[in-house]
């Protein structure tokens, strides 16, 4: 178990100095990064849970979302390299999968949409990153190499390799260009569909503006030729 838990350790530090370029060295990572606190506690409530203990896992849990602001319950599946990047405010409900190589920024949730039993939380693939405040709630499942938007809101299952964007989420692109393995922390490259709105709206306003322009001076014509 041991051998285990270190080995999955290691990946998540490697993850942070793959993808986080504030990381300096190891002894930073692990006195100052919150993320890498609490998957390590996690990964030892979560073998403690699956021996049948509920109450000890469930504290260790609290204990590490009090110090950190990231509350993982020890039931989450989480596999290698996983990363939460500042972290606070991110929540990862009791039968939540997520594969690996997977970044979550901070205020996310992995939650759930009612009281019902069983699978209620999200299954997230491998390479997937997810921005701050997104949310992803019920027994959906997130394909491979998936980027989430900031604070989209996603309600229903992605395919893999597609960008999703908004309240609710919406795909806005789905391998229409290459998305390299490794995830990406770079948000500018992500689809702004309510930006794109507002641009057409200005462009309509501007030409609304240039018509009236035109209107006044071919008045003002008129104007001067029935004066003459």
């Amino acid at each position: 178990m041991l051998s285990k838990l270190l080995s999955k350790i290691r990946s998540d530090i490697k993850a942070i100095y793959e993808r986080d370029p504030a990381a300096n060295n190891f002894i930073e990572v692990i006195l100052c990064y919150s993320g890498i606190h609490a998957i390590f506690f996690h990964r030892i409530a979560h073998w403690i849970y699956n021996r049948g203990l509920r109450t000890l896992p469930r504290l260790i849990s609290q204990v590490i979302r009090f110090f950190t602001g990231i509350e993982i319950h020890p039931g989450a599946k989480i596999g290698r390299g996983f990363f939460i990047d500042h972290g606070m405010g991110v929540v990862i409900g009791e039968t939540s999968e997520i594969g690996d190589n997977v970044t979550l920024f901070q205020g996310v949730t992995l939650g759930g949409t009612g009281k019902e039993k069983g699978k209620r939380h999200p299954t997230i693939g491998d390479d997937v990153m997810i921005g701050a405040g997104a949310k992803i709630l019920g027994s959906i499942e997130i394909g491979q190499g998936v980027k989430i938007g900031a604070g989209s809101v996603v309600l229903n299952p992605v395919p893999e390799y597609s960008t999703v964007v908004g309240v609710p989420g919406r795909i806005v692109a789905h391998k229409g260009k290459k998305i390299q393995p490794e995830n990406t922390l770079d948000h500018c490259d992500l689809p702004d569909p309510l930006g794109d709105a507002i641009c057409l709206l200005e462009r309509r306003i501007e030409n609304l503006e240039q018509k009236v322009t035109e209107l006044k001076i071919y008045e003002k014509k008129a104007k001067k030729k029935t004066s003459c």
